[in-house]
């Protein structure tokens, strides 16, 4: 498919806005207005009537309940003396494995810049 298939180009003419003209009825009347909706014999408009009525359910309903689920268990204190010195490790040894990397990395950068003089 090419990507200009069914495109309008502009005729000549004085108006620049050709291609964006509303295409020509049934009844041959160029649509420049848009006409009003037809009235229904409802009254309402021609066109999307709505959503459906609904009907509410009958008082009391629930659907079937097959499995009653314990309550929720109270969870266990947290100490949080605890969790800050675990963190304060945990960030300790982040912190050793980025160094140890970063050495690495800048003996690495050093012996490739070595080898690249020579």
């Amino acid at each position: 498919m090419v990507a200009s298939d069914g495109v309008t180009t502009s005729r000549p003419g004085p108006t620049s806005d050709e291609p964006w003209r509303r295409p020509e009825s049934d009844d041959g009347a160029t649509s420049g207005e848009p006409t009003p909706p037809r009235p229904t014999p409802g009254g309402g408009p021609v066109g999307y009537p709505g959503p459906p009525p609904t009907v509410a359910p009958p008082t009391g309903w629930r659907p079937p309940v097959h499995l009653r689920v314990n309550p929720p268990r109270q969870l266990p204190p947290q100490d949080m003396t605890a969790l800050d010195a675990q963190e304060q490790r945990a960030q300790r040894v982040t912190w050793g494995v980025g160094a140890v990397a970063g050495v690495v990395l800048v003996a690495l950068v050093c012996l490739l810049c070595t080898r690249a003089l020579f």
